[in-house]
């Protein structure tokens, strides 16, 4: 039997083996999640690529371009952080609601950052199991915000029902062109101080009664010892291939890219499971410390 060929560039290409490649590579399919603006179809998009990707559905992902924005709903407003209310977690509804909106907002932009990354740096030859690993990833905070987004609804109230800030995605916009700069300050930055904060913001919901809130905030810090173990792994990697050591090279990426300081205290038990070790942070924080000094000094000697 003849076997169609097809003309691309000039070259003659199987028909059959370019139809298999375009129907197993997961770019397009990362992209259309990305863009989707519905929150709940994004979730639901990004578990089943997951699904889809463990299943053995698809095996490459060939470069294509991503825009710079995913897609979002009209709601919630977005402000800068210095005018999204902060609000007391009480008794009252009013400041679990604003607490678990403002992790749901952090949640969604958590899903494209993980398809971001699955699909922006496919022109770096990676192994497949990049995609994999943070497809993993999208399915986890996929998960989160489902959570969220039903608590919420159980309390009253709905994603996109406050304002929120975008911090995050500022800095995704910032390490676009920079893998090992992205690698650096969404998991290991980012992510690393959602182990720090999460124990704290637990027991402050129990201590007002909200066990079901307490058990998702549980959840989450779980899966993100996991997150930030792979973010870990594939900064890791990227360093070995360029032959930079990683703990100069994070430290570098971090005075360039983090307007924040990094600070104690520091969940050193999560932080040691994912393994991402004191010798990264510790030198920056210990810095932070004596600048802080330093101002305090001056401010004393000004006073006189």
């Amino acid at each position: 039997m003849q076997r169609m060929c097809l003309t691309i560039c000039g070259l003659a290409v199987d028909a059959a083996l370019f139809q298999a490649a375009v129907m197993t590579d997961i770019g397009p399919h990362l992209l259309d999640a990305f863009r989707c603006a519905d929150t709940k179809q994004k979730a639901a998009k990004s578990r089943d690529l997951f699904s889809d990707i463990q299943a053995g559905s698809y095996t490459h992902v060939a470069p294509c371009t991503f825009p710079d924005r995913p897609g979002r709903p009209e709601a919630p407003a977005v402000l800068a952080p210095r005018l999204v209310p902060r609000r007391r977690i009480t008794a009252g509804k009013t400041g679990r609601i604003a607490l678990l909106h403002a992790i749901a907002h952090i949640e969604l932009n958590a899903i494209d950052l993980a398809l971001d990354m699955a699909g922006r740096y496919a022109a770096y030859g990676l192994p497949f199991d990049f995609v994999r690993d943070w497809l993993s990833v999208a399915n986890d905070e996929a998960k989160h915000f489902m959570l969220l987004s039903d608590r919420l609804e159980n309390l009253g109230s709905f994603y996109g029902d406050l304002p929120a800030h975008d911090g995050l995605w500022e800095a995704a916009l910032a390490t676009r062109d920079d893998l090992a700069g992205r690698l650096a300050i969404a998991p290991l930055v980012l992510e690393a101080r959602g182990l720090d904060v999460t124990p704290q913001l637990i027991s402050k919901v129990i201590a007002v009664g909200d066990q079901q809130s307490a058990d998702i905030l549980q959840i989450i810090m779980e899966d993100e010892v996991g997150h930030v173990a792979t973010g870990k792994k594939w900064f890791d990697f990227v360093c070995g291939c360029e032959r930079r050591d990683p703990i100069s090279s994070w430290q570098g990426l971090v005075r360039q890219y983090f307007r924040g300081d990094l600070k104690p205290p520091f969940n050193l038990e999560a932080r040691t499971a994912a393994k991402f070790s004191a010798a990264f942070y510790g030198p920056l924080a210990a810095e932070h410390a004596r600048e802080v000094r330093a101002r305090e000094e001056r401010k004393r000697k000004a006073q006189g």
